[in-house]
């Protein structure tokens, strides 16, 4: 669990990104409708949550630099016996103070009050405030018919003069490099993890369905973390299926000979493992499959090697396809260098946090491929090739953590070696 005052830390440093005289709100969110009257499940922005802790929808967090001084002000819904008897317990707001670490909890119908008087000339609350940064992203709703991006129109048109900013960009970069606690949190999500493998791998036979195998996973992970989830959806493939990289129907039956790709993960106070394993389903992989097979773990290897600070994510994908498709070429797997593109076809990395794929900048940007590593930032490493006209994918993904000197495997108890995978699968049946 983050303690409050990191969540305070947090919020002092993105008010020293931001200018000076200048306000910020950040929300939770809202559910979004799927039909009629249900709505999928909420899901807390990320932005907010990095924040606050808070986890609640319908909330908000402003904050204010007022001559380099922080005001910080937390918005949760007002007790409601009737909401409570259909939708369960409501954060009190001492909890609220425990949970963030802010002192200044108010209900959220006083937000627009305080909007009004950060920005409004005749109030002037905080002194004279002409900036206010939202979380710009892409589709934050913030009420049922209404989104940030309608907020800042409204801002725009209530306020003259007053600039509205993207506040995405600044807390995105916060996010980057990890402290201690946020790494213990992987670590617990890594561990859930490695337990939903091996129950998967004790039980997966030929004539199981993927989804057996996806679905044990999932509720071998939530017995562990106390009902937590899945990073994301969980890609449970086998033979062909492999080739696919974000195969979503596992409807197929496991049949005779073929391997299992799995990429997979569980998270811990929404910190998101994500890992790839691909294993024989009958226990041993055949001649061609451990060629293949050790191509792609040479080359995980050599990535993990290979990163350290300074090194950007680009220069592991470019030395990914050079380890590639010298290894293909040399044994016989492709006529050319340049065939590699239809057997591996995306990144070897990305960086991983609160989001399987942490953002930086701009939720659809990739300028985060050029950023320089830095000691505390968290990668994926996940090379692989794709043969669907050979019936096989392969892909072995681990996450690393930048160290000062190089990297730390933090999946490294996963067992990806062939001959051990070999030899657990045996000792499990």
């Amino acid at each position: 669990m983050i303690p409050a005052n990191e969540f305070a830390s947090r919020r002092q440093r993105l008010v020293n990104m931001m200018d000076n005289n200048s306000a910020l709100v950040v929300f939770s969110g809202v559910g979004k409708v799927s039909s009629a009257d249900e709505t999928y499940p909420f899901e807390v922005n990320r932005n907010f949550y990095y924040l606050t802790g808070i986890e609640q929808e319908d909330s908000a967090l402003m904050l204010v630099n007022s001559d380099g001084e922080m005001k910080e002000f937390l918005f949760i819904s007002p007790y409601d016996e009737r909401k409570e008897k259909w939708y369960g317990k409501r954060l009190t707001t001492q909890e609220a103070n425990f949970i963030s670490g802010c002192n200044n909890i108010l209900l959220n119908n006083a937000l627009p009050g305080k909007v009004d008087g950060a920005l409004n000339p005749n109030y002037y609350q905080f002194g004279e405030v002409k900036k206010i940064y939202l979380d710009l992203d892409r589709e934050i709703k913030i009420a049922d018919s209404t989104s940030t991006h309608e907020y800042k129109e409204t801002i725009e048109a209530a306020y003259k003069g007053v600039l509205v900013m993207d506040a995405y960009p600044l807390i995105t970069t916060l996010r980057l490099r990890k402290s201690v606690r946020e790494v213990a949190e992987l670590r617990s999500a890594i561990r859930s993890t490695q337990f939903g493998i091996s129950a998967v791998w004790a039980a997966m036979r030929e004539g199981c369905k993927e989804y057996e195998m996806a679905d044990l996973f999932l509720k071998t992970i939530n017995d562990d973390s106390g009902y937590q989830g899945l990073s994301f959806p969980t890609i449970m493939a086998s033979g062909i299926h492999g080739a696919c990289l974000h195969y979503p129907t596992p409807l197929d039956t496991i049949k005779p000979g073929s391997l299992l790709l799995m990429d997979l993960g569980a998270r811990c106070s929404y910190y998101c493992a994500d890992v790839t394993r691909t294993v024989p389903v009958n226990g041993k992989f055949s001649s061609f499959q451990r060629n293949v097979y050790d191509i792609v773990l040479g080359c995980n290897k050599m990535v993990a090697a290979m990163a350290r600070p300074g090194i950007s994510i680009n220069d592991l994908q470019k030395a990914t396809v050079e380890y590639l498709s010298s290894e293909c070429l040399g044994k016989g797997l492709i006529s050319k260098k340049d065939d590699i593109i239809n057997y591996y076809f995306h990144g070897v990395s990305h960086f991983i946090g609160l989001d399987t794929h942490d953002p930086y900048l701009n939720p659809l940007s990739k300028e985060y491929k050029d950023v320089p590593l830095e000691p505390g930032m968290i990668i994926s490493d996940e090379p692989g090739l794709y043969m669907a006209d050979k019936g096989i994918g392969i892909r072995i993904e681990d996450d690393l953590l930048i160290t000062e000197n190089g990297c730390e495997v933090l999946t490294k108890d996963i067992v990806k070696d062939p001959d051990e995978i070999e030899r657990i699968l045996a000792s499990k049946r």
